[in-house]
């Protein structure tokens, strides 16, 4: 029953393959391997058992690319997006420009100029004082020696 399901020979899988499907939607319809997998659905892959390869990879009689398949799903997107701003047609290859950018000047804000007055005046405060430290540190030992 499990070879018919899954199409076993229809499929066309070898005896082996066949043997290890049949073998794993037997024992998950008998609920042996739920207590072990229980959110697996192991009979839902069984099919994929013994496939040595990627499941995208070409075929003798599969053999479209996933690049077609991408470039496919662009052009149908592009030509509903198309549809839905009802844009007139246009060439492939020309660019539409559906923004413009405007110049919105340079430097800080008043508010980023203020912290960075801020930070710098720390950083000043914050080497003056290392360096008076050590001035300190070094006549303490001058005075010891």
């Amino acid at each position: 029953m499990a070879s018919y399901l899954l199409g076993g020979p229809r499929l066309g899988f070898e005896d082996h393959r066949q043997g290890v499907i049949d073998a794993v939607v037997s024992a998950e319809r008998s609920r042996d391997l739920d207590e072990l997998y229980p959110d697996r659905r192991l009979w839902a892959w069984a099919h994929m058992l013994g496939f040595r390869g990627h499941f995208s990879a070409k075929s003798r009689r599969y053999s479209t690319t996933l690049g077609t398949l991408r470039q496919a799903r662009a052009d149908y997107r592009a030509a509903q997006e198309h549809a839905a701003l009802g844009l007139d047609d246009v060439e492939p290859d020309t660019v539409l420009v559906l923004a413009d950018w405007q110049y919105a000047g340079h430097g800080h804000t008043p508010g980023e100029s203020a912290l960075a007055a801020t930070i710098a005046r720390d950083l000043q405060l914050n080497r003056e004082t290392a360096r008076e430290a050590l001035r300190d540190q070094l006549a303490l030992e001058g005075a010891a020696a």
